[in-house]
């Protein structure tokens, strides 16, 4: 056998280590070959494509480029056979870590290879999930009615009283710090609801009982957690002038306007109450499964004893960063700034828990779909290309065309199927019970 794996070991870090020799005569057949097939796709002056002797090609490319294209062609297929029939399951792929290519002689490579951990799944099917089940309250029919109702309430004009809590504003305000006018503090006509403010604490009550058109001053505080350095924390003075006040005005539930909102789909009051219903009931069921995944998972997570190399860890917190830079920039922030405000030995102990848990939880499922056969096929990739075109709006072949521009978003989507379908497997296969109060 011209290539041998003379040693091969498993280190502490779980890491296969391969020891590989390449004999003179295969490795000489190797590089004139790679010499040759080189040739076809340089230009070397005086040469035609595919005619250059192997000297000059050497001379043109450099010893250590070819001998490198030599190890690319002679050596993947063999570290793959060997890793194959020896059962070693990978996640990363192999990579060569040092050779000896002498001109003459043989070649001796070392190589080495990120192994799966080790572990040993507990019992999943069958097993009993004590949640707390989630009821829907039993006003839950008259919110949603409600709901009905605010979205398509209207705004009239109010005249002869005051301002009260539930009413909306049409406002003049400019701000001030220790006298001086604070940075975008200050708006005309601006349309305040007195009940669902998201201003500073403080600020909406005190716009409560005046009357239309008056001007008056109030007294507020900056959080300490305000985003501006400048004024957090400190007490601060408005100007207001109350330019209009409106109260929201509630249309009845008839059949009209369950007509107008069910836009085909029904057409009366109780065709309505009974889309609600349908509604409610699954919004019940989708939060029980979730409360269901969480002790599930939480259980196998428990119950599995798996120790998870250093090197992996890193590279799943350096995905879990990137995540968040991708967030921040999509958001209009400051990444550096949120590490910097984040950063601390607790933080740092967190997102290791994370990672760990990550991992752990993918390999589980890994495991879990490889014993029972559950497999991603087409039809399920086709199924989130449609759910993805409605969620953000587009068209399945759009989706499609990015997929092809992002193979790692064609690896995310596998993985998040996968994910999905082996979670259902358990579940259908779980005894869910009520948790009972001790």
């Amino acid at each position: 056998m011209s290539i041998n794996f003379e040693k091969s070991e498993v280190n502490e870090n779980n890491e296969l280590l391969m020891e590989i020799t390449v004999d003179s005569k295969e490795s000489k057949v190797a590089y004139a070959q790679a010499c040759k097939k080189l040739s076809a796709y340089v230009n070397i002056p005086g040469f035609r494509k595919g005619k250059a002797p192997a000297n000059v090609v050497e001379k043109h490319l450099g010893r250590d480029y070819i001998q490198r294209e030599v190890l690319e062609n002679l050596l993947p297929k063999k570290i793959h056979e060997f890793i194959v029939s020896n059962k070693y399951e990978l996640v990363m792929e192999p990579k060569i870590t040092d050779f000896k290519f002498e001109e003459d002689s043989s070649i001796h490579v070392t190589a080495q290879a990120e192994l799966r951990p080790n572990f040993t799944l507990p019992e999943y099917k069958g097993i009993e999930l004590a949640i707390e089940q989630f009821h829907q309250p039993e006003d839950a029919m008259e919110k949603e009615l409600n709901y009905v109702k605010e979205n398509n309430s209207t705004l009239q004009k109010v005249e002869g009283r005051p301002t009260n809590e539930k009413d909306t504003v049409n406002i003049d305000f400019e701000g001030f710090v220790d006298g001086e006018a604070i940075k975008g503090g200050k708006a005309n006509g601006y349309r305040l609801d007195l009940a669902h403010s998201n201003f500073i604490p403080g600020f909406a009550e005190q716009l409560v009982g005046k009357e239309l058109n008056s001007e008056f001053t109030i007294q507020v505080k900056f959080p300490d957690e305000y985003h501006d350095e400048k004024i957090k924390g400190k007490d601060a003075e408005f100007k207001i002038k109350i330019n209009e006040i409106l109260e929201r005005i509630y249309p009845e539930l008839t059949d009209e306007l369950a007509k107008k909102v069910g836009k085909g789909k029904y057409d009366t009051v109780e065709g309505m109450k009974s889309d609600i219903k349908v509604y409610l009931d699954e919004m019940e069921k989708s939060e029980n499964a979730r409360r269901a995944t969480t002790v599930l998972y939480e259980k196998l997570l428990n119950e599995t004893e798996m120790k998870i190399q250093p090197q992996m860890i890193q590279r799943e917190i350096d995905a879990m960063m990137y995540e968040i830079q991708q967030k921040a920039m999509l958001q209009g922030q400051d990444f550096q700034k949120i590490m910097e405000e984040q950063k601390s030995g607790k933080y740092d102990e967190e997102i290791q828990k994370e990672a760990e848990r990550r991992i752990k939880t993918a390999l589980i499922i890994a495991q879990i779909a490889k014993n029972e056969k559950i497999r991603v096929l087409n039809e399920d990739i086709d199924s989130k290309v449609i759910e993805l075109s409605r969620l953000y709006n587009t068209t399945a072949e759009m989706i499609v065309t990015e997929m092809k521009r992002n193979p790692n978003m064609i690896h995310y989507l596998t993985q998040q199927i996968m994910s999905q379908k082996v979670t259902k497997f358990l579940i259908d296969n779980a005894k869910i019970v009520e948790k009972q109060d001790k």
